[in-house]
């Protein structure tokens, strides 16, 4: 089953199941779906799907933190569900040390000595590792291995 039938099968369970956060979220991601296939004029896969939901999650911590700084517990508590749906769809998240392997292998690769190559070592890692981590865990990671 598509990413993307998945989706649509998941928000008739919500629909049915009255589980607001969850079909906020589904609808969200469908309506960012629709709208980039709209923008190309053609079907997208699962990769891009992917995609569209880490923008999704990203979207949902920048809010939580903002929520948490203006002290609206409710709203903090709404986006969380939301972000806890969201990253159900994502695949398996690497751990940290799977994280530093790949990044310490293309340091390797690319003889990269400091810190100035971080775009370079970030670009490779970024399409490597592509929805399986944070991108600033990513970057931490880099700027760690970069230092030493």
């Amino acid at each position: 089953m598509s990413l993307k039938a998945r989706l649509m099968s998941d928000l008739k369970v919500a629909m049915r199941e009255g589980t607001q956060a969850r079909k906020d979220a589904i609808r969200m991601v469908r309506a960012a779906i629709k709208n980039k296939e709209i923008e190309l004029q053609q079907e997208i896969a699962d990769e891009e799907i992917i995609e569209i939901i880490s923008q999704e999650i990203k979207r949902r911590r920048e809010a939580i933190e903002m929520f948490e700084k203006g002290r609206r517990g409710d709203l903090v508590d709404r986006e969380k569900a939301q972000l806890d749906v969201l990253l159900s769809y994502m695949p398996k998240q690497l751990s940290r040390e799977e994280i530093e392997k790949i990044v310490q292998d293309i340091v390797d690769d690319m003889n990269a000595t400091s810190i100035r190559q971080l775009g370079p070592v970030m670009g490779k890692a970024m399409a490597e590792i592509k929805g399986r981590a944070d991108g600033s865990e990513v970057n931490e990671v880099a700027r760690e291995i970069l230092s030493r």
